[in-house]
């Protein structure tokens, strides 16, 4: 692993499989430094870095729940030492659970994926305004968060504490963007729908995304690749203009 290079430095939470393992090769191919966030899948983690660098990409992984306060100020700290300045985050961590009615889900549930979904948004957002705003010394950055389509559309029957969360991830977009936009910032989102990730597995279905896509006007499910290039596109210099934007990735939905 070598230090920074030339666009700095790029955290991507939840980063050791699906949207975000995909988002980490595409960043590093295209010159920066990846942090490789990841919660519990050592392997996994610890096997894409290998992947990134035998490519010639930077990459280095970093254990922590990005939930707990304390350690998302570790986390950050061990990336300007390792890699150094942030000059990009990506909030992809997420988590669903089961499939459920609302009159079936219980507050341990809701917590669990508001703490992983909307709290660790925030920890994350915090830590790197403190290091991107020009107004307190830094050189600006862009954040993109992950959300979902569910956002928009519910998850009847399956996962409104999901889609629930998602909308929060929505407003905190608009919110945030307004507020840093003066101190060179952009932060806008993406939206992603039926993508072959392994989260659907968590939901008790892999199989969902085959159920669903012929039901979208583009009759097929997306892959993770295809979100990831949406994710770039709002780190480049030509999204220089937007801001508190979304890109719908649903194929149509």
């Amino acid at each position: 692993m070598t230090k920074q290079k030339g666009l700095g430095t790029m955290l991507i939470t939840g980063g050791s499989r699906g949207i975000g393992a995909a988002t980490a090769r595409l960043a590093a191919k295209q010159g920066y430094a990846v942090a490789i966030n990841y919660h519990k899948n050592d392997q996994a983690a610890i096997a894409l870095v290998a992947e990134i660098e035998k490519a010639g990409g930077c990459a280095a992984a970093f254990k922590a729940d990005v939930g707990n306060e304390s350690e998302v100020s570790a986390l950050f700290k061990a990336i300007d030492e390792q890699l150094g300045p942030l000059t990009a985050l990506v909030n992809n961590a997420g988590i669903l659970e089961a499939q459920a009615r609302v009159e079936e889900i219980n507050f341990a549930r809701l917590e669990r994926i508001f703490r992983t979904n909307v709290i660790s948004y925030f920890l994350c957002a915090k830590e790197a305004i403190k290091r991107m705003s020009t107004a307190k010394g830094g050189k600006g950055g862009v954040i993109v968060n992950v959300s979902s389509r569910a956002a928009c559309l519910g998850s009847a029957n399956e996962y409104v504490d999901y889609a629930a969360s998602k909308g929060a991830v929505d407003t905190f977009t608009i919110g945030l963007s307004r507020e840093v936009a003066s101190e060179g910032i952009r932060v806008n989102a993406v939206r992603p729908g039926f993508i072959y990730t392994e989260m659907h597995a968590d939901g008790g279905e892999p199989g969902r995304v085959e159920r669903l896509a012929p039901s979208l006007p583009m009759q097929r499910g997306g892959q993770p690749e295809e979100v990831a290039e949406a994710i770039l596109w709002l780190f480049s210099d030509k999204s220089s203009y937007t801001t508190g934007s979304f890109i719908d990735v649903a194929g149509g939905r």
